[in-house]
Order: structure tokens, then sequence, then C-alpha cells
């Protein structure tokens, strides 16, 4: 059963601040909607597990607010089982005793969830091509990812909330899990209206170029940028320059007000607002397609060049 909120925000993050010695969460803010894909990605250590702990009350906040389906972690705690169980959760560990069996699994579930669904969790593993016989301490890592998966769909959730839910499959295992994530979030309301939503970690942000409507990125606890996939993918490019084709890039009058760039021993790679019309404008540049990768680097490593101004330090300009 889904609750429909109108449109609101599945899952909120609002300011949220949480010290620990040597790191911060600052002012971490985002939003999920209904029918949305959010990547949420960032360095090792930047703070995407802790927001996603956060999310879930698993750890006490020192400033903000998060809600999930419109509840607070304090207000879940409070409520009934029946929120809860529309919160499907994969970490990027298996929590589960290494000595029980896939079927298992099943049964122990069955009895955690009012909404568990024996015969949807039987087809979540066909799908995924796990071996009901085998035990925890027997699957890959891959495949205990596979198996949470397959639990977390099973109970009837409205939003999923991924910790690197792809890590350790193959490339065409990983697409079987994406085509699963579509038809989640594809899933509507009785008036038509999309009802669930996905906020996914993600290093494999190749995975996200295919399935990601926003992206989210996080660096030392903040939020660096928060940007529609398509918007980086479909629109934005990166000019392959030399460095006398940069040069004369900055020196255009076509030149954007402000332009990111980074410096390479080859070269330089300029992130455009627009490819197309920087290939109409500089038809001899090369100027790709941006993947999320070239984007997060550019971002994250890149330097903010003023054309008509000074230059300033990219970790300055977030």
């Amino acid at each position: 059963m889904t609750t429909s909120f109108a449109g609101a925000p599945l899952i909120e993050a609002h300011g949220v601040i949480k010290r620990y010695d040597g790191f911060a969460l600052q002012q971490v803010s985002f939003a999920v909607e209904p029918g949305q894909i959010v990547g949420f990605i960032g360095q090792n250590g930047a703070g995407k597990s802790t927001t996603i702990k956060a999310l879930l009350g698993l750890i006490e906040l020192d400033g903000g607010e998060v809600r999930v389906l419109g509840a607070s972690p304090r207000e879940l705690s409070a409520s009934s089982a029946a929120v809860k169980e529309r919160i499907g959760v994969v970490f990027d560990t298996v929590s589960m005793p290494p000595h029980m069996r896939v079927r298992e699994v099943g049964k122990l579930m069955s009895r955690v969830y009012a909404t568990w669904d024996a015969s949807a969790f039987e087809r979540n593993l066909v799908q995924l091509k796990l071996d009901d016989a085998k035990a925890i301490k027997e699957l890959s890592r891959g495949m205990g990812m596979k198996l949470s998966l397959a639990c977390a769909l099973a109970h009837d959730p409205q939003v999923l909330i991924l910790d690197e839910a792809t890590a350790g499959l193959d490339p065409m295992a990983r697409d079987e899990v994406l085509d699963m994530l579509r038809e989640f979030v594809a899933v509507e309301d009785a008036s038509g209206e999309p009802c669930h939503a996905i906020l996914m970690s993600s290093h494999i942000t190749s995975d996200l170029d295919k399935i990601a409507d926003e992206v989210v990125c996080i660096d030392e606890g903040r939020i660096v940028f928060a940007c529609s996939k398509d918007e980086i993918c479909d629109l934005m490019g990166v000019a392959r320059c030399r460095a006398a084709e940069a040069e004369h890039v900055l020196a255009s009058p076509s030149a954007p007000d402000e332009l990111r760039v980074l410096h390479h021993d080859y070269g330089v790679d300029v992130l455009v607002p627009d490819r197309f019309e920087f290939a109409r404008v500089f038809p001899r540049i090369p100027c790709d397609r941006v993947t999320i990768d070239d984007y997060m680097a550019l971002m994250l490593k890149g330097s903010v060049l003023h054309p008509r101004g000074a230059a300033a330090k990219g970790g300055d300009a977030r």
C-alpha cells in the first residue's frame, strides 16, 4: 500500500549538521521527490554514509532536520511499524547471520514485516539469479547486495535508500538491478501520480548516468552541487583544449562570465554550459558530452576562471 504526499518530497534533509572529531556534516540540504531517482555521490569519507544514517535516525543530529515519508526519525521511532515498513534500505554490507541460508532469510523477514510478500521475494531471487540453498557466508559481496535488494523490494516499500547497492556486481548484473529500480520508481498511485522514490549513493557513476534524475554531490561534509542529470549529461560539454585554445576561449566575447577549468599535462578541460552552442562558436575545438565523473572532477578539482576578471580557486567557489 502506498500513501500520496500531494507532491511533497518523500526524503528530505534541511540544514543537517553532525559533528565528529575531524569531520562534520555542514548544512546538508536536499530532497527526493515522488518519481525521482537521486544519485548521491562523493569521494570516500565525504559524508554520504553519515547522511544516510542521519536520514534513518541511526545517529543523533547536532542541527537541522530530516524527514522520510513526512516523518522525522523521532516520529518514526514513536510511530507504528507500518511507517517503517515503507522504507527499504540496502547498506554496503550484509547484516545477516553468516550461517543462514537464503531461503531462511525469507522466513525470518516474514516474521519481521507484516507486509512481507513471500512470492515477490522468490521472484526477486529468480530475477537476480540467487541460489536459495546458499548460506550467507558463501555469497560474494555482489550476491550479498542482490540479496539485500531482494529483501528490500519484498516488503512493499515506498522509498528505497541504497548505500552502494551495485558495488561488487558485474556490468550485466548491474543492468538487471537498474531495471528493477526503474520498475520500482515507475509505480503510480490510484490517481496516476508517481509515489515511489529512490536515494542511491554510488561510486559507480555510470549507473547514475543511466537512471538518475538528479545528482547530489557531497565533499568534506558540504553539498557541492545538486543538479539535473539531464542538464549535466545532455546539455553541458567538456572542451578538450590545448593551452592556446583555452586562452582563445577565455578571451572570446562569447565566453560565459564564469568558466570552470581543469589543467592536465596534456592540455586543459573547460566545462561549458551548452556544448552545442560551443561547437557552433568554436568548431575546431573538440567538445565531448559530460559524464557525471567529468562533472564531479571539474567541480571538485577544477578552478573557476572569470574571463573578464581574476581567477579563483575552485574550492572557494563552491
